[in-house]
């Protein structure tokens, strides 16, 4: 070790930081692989080759300027995911600081290409998240290096807006969070609920109750302890963690408590990490002018680049989840302002009956992980994310007219399409396509603990209205509606 004893630096902070981070990417680019083909491909939902027929290369940056097709989109998804691993065991930050930088940059902008065309798929907090902290990861530095104690701070920066904004958007947004009844119905109506929901539900008004309390006090007065050096930030950091432990136990937020994590691990130093981990801290190398410059550029970006996130949390208007650059550099964050209610399901059904009526039997597509089949089991997905199943949570919540990619959904049913069945769970039609597709919306509700012991569910539904009506490739209307996308020729 450089000393005896542990300095107040961040080496073992830095040599968990990054391997952590490494392993979101690798998630990240393991989803990319699986499902961006059949979501934004050439033939997808949503091609990115239409989107970047309406937008400019400065609103959404992105390598897909250059070729959008399959075959590109899968060579920048295994390169990346290549690199991840790198990052992941550590091979990254072995060959020296430009090595280091390279590998986070490149990953940085592969990333980056994809949010920035994924559209709605990609419109989630936590795709912002991980580029902010990507961007932040390149000027970290190598293991011969000594960890710059500036990007460290910009990390309990990053922190702060996350678990500040999720807090503060909770007191403006959303009237149950200032009742303390949250609580009654987020395990319920969440967007993917895993086993341990139910548990959750159904435990007292009293437990709900200081549930939010807990996350009122994480959110918005824990976070102000980042920033006190020693006990304090260690105390902060320990609460953060333990919190999104729970949120974990709890539901599939995909990644984004786990990356919270990751972040949170900028609150500890060498000395509080020395205590649990017996790892060699070599001698540092001397800072080479060149990086001193490129810390002091970074830091004047960053604090200018602050001022419109700084300004929001405060803001009567205050921004869920916004960037305010195409690049995601400083970006403002807040999670579950609003809380549903009412569980609906969009439940889409098909028939091999050339001729609708009451002789036509419907039979149901299942999803990999949204509720459909009320005796399957809540799934476990988090750090994963299935993301069509998270798009239906939200074409629940209105019409089918709001969320286009829903008809290209049902045309690609139609037509028995693999890669976009790969991303269901059941197709029951395996061997010709139906001749009609149709949606409806059931509410849901977990079964009481009597209902479970006698039936063997976990869920329970009641029919709502009919969310689209029978369609077959032989409408006009349909087929028009088609082309006018671009989904069919």
């Amino acid at each position: 070790m450089s000393n005896s004893k542990p300095e107040n630096g961040y080496w073992l902070t830095r040599f968990c930081f990054q391997r952590a981070l490494g392993f979101i990417y690798t998630i990240g680019f393991l989803i990319i692989i699986r499902q961006y083909v059949p979501l934004l491909g050439e033939n997808g939902l949503y091609p990115v080759s239409n989107f970047l027929e309406v937008v400019s290369f400065w609103q959404a940056p992105s390598l897909f300027w250059i070729d959008a097709s399959d075959r590109t989109l899968l060579i920048l998804g295994w390169s990346g995911l290549t690199l991840a691993i790198l990052a992941l065991t550590g091979l990254s930050d072995a060959y020296g600081v430009w090595f280091s930088a390279a590998v986070w940059a490149v990953l940085w902008i592969f990333y980056q290409s994809f949010v920035n065309v994924g559209q709605t798929f990609y419109g989630f907090g936590w795709e912002s998240i991980l580029l902010e902290t990507g961007f932040l990861a390149i000027f970290m530095g190598s293991s011969d290096t000594r960890p710059p104690p500036l990007v460290i701070w910009m990390l309990r920066w990053v922190l702060f807006r996350i678990m500040f904004g999720a807090g503060m958007i909770k007191l403006r947004a959303d009237s149950c969070w200032r009742d303390l009844t949250c609580m009654d119905y987020h395990y319920e109506t969440q967007p993917i609920p895993n086993p341990l929901s139910w548990y959750f539900h159904k435990m007292p008004a009293a437990w709900h109750k200081g549930g939010v309390l807990y996350t009122h006090f994480v959110e918005l007065i824990v976070p102000w302890a980042y920033f006190i050096p020693r006990h304090a930030g260690y105390a902060a950091g320990i609460v953060t963690i333990l919190f999104q432990g729970i949120l974990i136990l709890s539901g599939n937020l995909s990644w984004l408590n786990y990356i919270t994590i990751v972040i949170s691990m900028a609150c500890f130093d060498d000395r509080f990490l020395a205590r649990m981990m017996r790892l060699r801290i070599p001698e540092f190398r001397p800072d080479s002018w060149r990086r001193r410059g490129v810390l002091i550029a970074l830091s004047v970006l960053i604090v200018i680049l602050s001022i419109p996130p700084a300004l929001n949390l405060f803001s009567k208007r205050q921004l869920m989840n916004a960037s305010f650059t195409p690049l995601h550099l400083v970006n403002t964050y807040g999670a579950f302002g609003s809380v549903t209610r009412t569980r609906n399901e969009v439940i889409i059904e098909g028939t091999d009956s050339p001729v609708l009526g009451p002789a036509a039997v419907w039979k149901e597509y299942e999803f990999k992980c949204k509720p459909g089949n009320v005796a399957r089991a809540p799934c476990l997905m988090s750090p994963y994310h299935w993301r069509l199943d998270w798009q239906i949570w939200f074409a629940a919540m209105n019409t089918f007219t709001n969320h286009p990619w829903f008809l290209n959904l049902v045309a690609k049913l139609l037509q028995n399409d693999g890669p976009v069945l790969s991303l269901l769970d059941h197709n029951p039609f395996p061997d010709t396509p139906p001749e009609f597709i149709r949606a409806e919306l059931y509410e849901y509700h977990f079964t009481t603990a009597e209902e479970r012991r006698s039936t063997g569910h976990w869920w329970k539904r009641t029919f709502v209205r009919s969310y689209l009506p029978p369609l077959s490739l032989d409408m006009p209307k349909f087929k028009e509606v088609l082309r006018r996308q671009k989904w069919i020729a």
